[in-house]
């Protein structure tokens, strides 16, 4: 078949889908005038550009059929849609093309398209897609991230939970989509330019000489994370030149924070070369949205241009992980370069926990992981007490831990999935013969480790941290011992926070400096219309906006619309803010605002 008939063919599935769409948001239902809407914007739009079909409004006539307001003709119509089209991205590398399929699989999900014939063929389309063994991501032009394979299933939280993901999805890339990470079209409605800026720190490889290996550093290419400067200041030294100073700290330390550079500017080198097995772990592939920042890619994702081409790397530039702008502000895009702290990104908070778990305050799967590392790395390794019985540990063994922290701490089931359940962790302690030294060491260490790895000190999380050490590490003995018979059956348990106190549970006595200034509180005259900006705003201070932070911002118009009702319900019962009740000249402007229609 020619190109001209596959394109023909595509455009006339691509009407049938238009014409439905259109008249069913004519009748007036939300989320039908929301699928229409991305529609014209996420599939038509890059299609029309491709010169595939016409761009114009999809006309509403009789010819979509008396069922227009049955699901199954516009499930139909949209799964065909998604088929054509991850069957033309097979075998037509245009990004357009891949940028169109990825918005109508996405639709499939807001629309609830049940499973089915089509939608196995369409796995299959989707399968077609040339990925590679570690995934791609495809740069559009003046667009988003096109994940497609490994890249885009393997996408994950900042705080390491998986994203129910296709094996193709368009993210966002302007900052300014509604609906991040995914692309919602935004960034052709604002003009959003994919281009590097001239005025960028220019890409120069700078090497510093250590005993064992030389330390590679590439500033046009550093994302700013921190990492390096927070774990290891002595080495990596901010607002300080040289910037790196290799006798400062230990090499297993200095080659740990190399790996954990998530932008790849640092490197570790032997005879000026890179030496991939020092500076970069062995890791899956995946894609992680990390808070308020990039997207940082690891296990060697592939980074394309539109035309297929890799995107140039500077010399030296890790090619098994890098960080990509997602706030749309960096001046070395694709690259990330730090620009979101200045542009002051923020991803909208989706829902408001009422307490975070232990698990979302630690920093997650990452931070449980870093902790384990250092503790089995750099402490076991070298401690009379416990190295004789980790001697013969499988190398995953820091993962497993953080895994097994991970859950009972109220995240995701992952020691559950990847190792098995309560009984074989249990399994992995019979017979050990486990000395009341070397749990009180076991303890030591590993609360030390949660020192190094900055992992959270407020009084609150250490509290739940070190009752659960102390819980499991007397389990763990008990277990031990000759003749134990554990309980059959046992869920892994679940861990809280000490007798409910939260971070967010009492006033800091310390005082912290504020980035902001608490509004000015301005009081609206009887008959003046209530404004979020002129009189709500300042009546949460500094401190009522930090302890609320982890579930949504008390300084953010759109959080504090969607959550109004909670809020005026902890004000009203007295339990926000912790530290006394709102006066009740305070709560009227509040509830004024609410009933009026929350105007910004």
């Amino acid at each position: 078949m020619s190109s001209s008939t596959t394109h023909g063919t595509l455009a006339g599935t691509v009407d049938a889908a238009r014409a439905r769409w259109a008249a069913r948001a004519a009748s007036g239902d939300e989320r039908d005038g929301r699928i229409a809407g991305l529609l014209a914007r996420t599939v038509v739009r890059p299609l029309a550009a491709a010169g595939v079909v016409d761009g114009e409004p999809a006309p509403v006539g009789s010819d979509v059929g008396s069922d227009v307001g049955d699901d199954t003709g516009a499930h139909l119509a949209l799964t065909d849609l998604a088929v054509a089209l991850a069957e033309a991205a097979a075998s037509d590398p245009r990004a357009e093309l891949l940028e169109a399929c990825a918005g109508a699989v996405r639709l499939l999900g807001l629309a609830d398209v049940p499973d089915g014939p089509r939608v196995a063929r369409l796995d299959a389309a989707l399968a077609a897609i040339p990925a590679g063994p570690a995934g791609r991501v495809t740069v559009a032009r003046d667009g988003p991230y096109l994940a497609v394979g490994a890249a885009a299933t393997g996408l994950t939280t900042w705080l390491g939970e998986p994203v129910d993901a296709p094996p193709a999805a368009a993210l966002c890339r302007c900052g300014r989509s509604a609906s991040k990470p995914w692309c919602d079209g935004t960034h052709a409605e604002i003009g959003f330019s994919g281009a590097k800026r001239a005025d960028r720190v220019p890409d120069r490889r700078d090497v510093y000489a250590s005993r064992q290996f030389e330390i590679t550093d590439d500033r046009g290419l550093c994302a700013h994370s921190g990492r390096c400067t927070d774990t290891l200041p002595v080495v990596f030294r901010a607002g300080t030149e040289p910037f790196v100073a290799p006798a400062g700290g230990r090499a297993d330390d200095i080659l740990r924070a190399v790996q954990a550079c998530p932008s790849g500017a640092l490197g570790a080198a032997i005879e000026g070369r890179r030496a991939a097995a020092l500076a970069d772990t062995r890791r899956e592939p995946g894609i992680e949205v990390s808070q308020d920042g990039p997207y940082r890619l690891t296990g060697g994702v592939e980074v394309l241009e539109p035309d297929g081409a890799p995107v140039p790397r500077p010399e030296g530039a890790s090619p098994e992980h890098c960080s990509l702008c997602r706030c749309g502000q960096s001046a070395n895009k694709p690259f990330c370069s730090g620009a979101h702290w200045n542009a002051d990104f923020h991803d909208p908070v989706v829902t408001a926990a009422d307490d975070p778990t232990l698990f979302t305050w630690a920093g997650g799967y990452p931070a449980l992981l870093h902790t384990t590392r250092l503790f089995y790395e750099r402490h076991v390794a070298e401690d009379d007490l416990l190295s004789p019985l980790f001697a013969l540990m499988e190398p995953d063994h820091p993962e497993r831990v953080a895994s097994w922290l991970s859950e009972v701490f109220g995240g995701p089931e992952f020691y559950s999935q990847r190792y098995g359940g309560y009984a074989r962790m249990i399994s992995q302690h019979i017979g050990k013969h486990l000395t009341e030294p070397q749990r009180q060491r076991w303890i030591t260490l590993l609360s030390r480790s949660a020192d190094e790895a900055g992992l959270p000190t407020d009084p609150e999380f250490r509290a739940a941290f070190a009752a659960y050490l102390e819980w499991g590490t007397r389990i763990a003995v008990e277990n031990s011992t000759d003749g134990a018979q554990p309980p059959e059956g046992m869920p892994i348990p679940r861990w809280w926070w000490v007798c409910d106190a939260t971070p967010a549970a009492r006033p800091s006595s310390v005082p912290t400096a504020q980035v902001d200034e608490a509004p000015a509180v301005e009081t609206p005259a009887p008959d003046e219309p209530v404004s979020y900006e002129r009189h709500v705003r300042g009546l949460f201070r500094p401190r009522d906006r930090g302890s609320m932070r982890s579930a949504f911002d008390l300084w953010s118009h759109d959080d504090v619309t969607t959550h109004a009702e909670a809020i005026l319900g902890r004000l009203r019962d007295g339990s926000m803010p912790c530290d006394g009740a709102w006066p009740a000249d305070r709560l009227a402007v509040l509830e004024r605002w609410v009933a009026e229609g929350c105007r910004s």
